[in-house]
């Protein structure tokens, strides 16, 4: 994960079930660092499902694969890591479903939820929306001002991933202002040719 520039996430809520595992075939092969399940409003039986199908995939290619919100299924189904919102509790308690070997992030919306999320011991973070987004709908963006205080407290002791409305035309501005690691979920997921935006964004990550 220390190494991982590019953050992709498997949302259904823009991919049909049918189609997850290609997506995320393509979404390896163009080098995705980290590759996350998020399924809102899903059944717990449809995203274990899913989850059973991309883990194998993320094992092949060596990345590592993350579940979003469901501490329990994160530790049944043998996942590497777990994301958890503002709203779904302490660390402490995802620690005591998870155990000691998953990684566990957390989104952070603000430069101070940022220090909170390294005090507390968070492996990794998501900071954002940068922008707005239809994946967070309603949910203020940020701005970029703060991306380089948030790098230089937090994202040089953890990883941290800027996310948000980010897409190819708005990523130069994003490292522009200071960003290292980036989420991409939607520009990704719709992009006619999923492999190749990929493989674009993860060069433009390059130092």
């Amino acid at each position: 994960m220390n190494n991982a520039r590019l953050y992709a996430i498997l949302d259904l809520g823009y991919v049909a079930e049918e189609n997850a595992e290609s997506v995320t075939a393509s979404l390896l092969a163009g080098g995705a660092g980290l590759l996350q399940l998020r399924a809102k409003n899903q059944d717990l039986a449809t995203i274990e499902r899913v989850a059973r199908r991309l883990l194998p995939l993320c094992r092949q290619a060596g990345v590592p694969f993350v579940l979003n919100d469901h501490a329990a299924l994160a530790a049944t189904i043998g996942a590497d890591g777990l994301h958890i919102g503002q709203d779904d509790g302490s660390l402490a308690d995802a620690r005591k479903i998870v155990g000691s070997d998953l990684f566990i992030g957390r989104s952070t919306h603000s430069l101070d939820q940022a220090r909170a999320a390294l005090a507390e011991g968070f492996d990794c973070i998501g900071f954002g929306p940068l922008f707005p987004t239809p994946t967070k709908a309603g949910r203020p963006s940020i701005g970029l001002q703060d991306i380089v205080a948030m790098e230089r407290e937090v994202g040089s002791k953890i990883p941290a991933f800027c996310i948000g409305g980010i897409t190819p035309e708005t990523l130069p501005q994003v490292l522009a202002a200071g960003a290292r690691r980036v989420v991409i979920v939607s520009a990704l997921l719709t992009a006619a040719d999923i492999r190749a935006a990929t493989a674009e964004a993860v060069l433009a990550l390059r130092d």
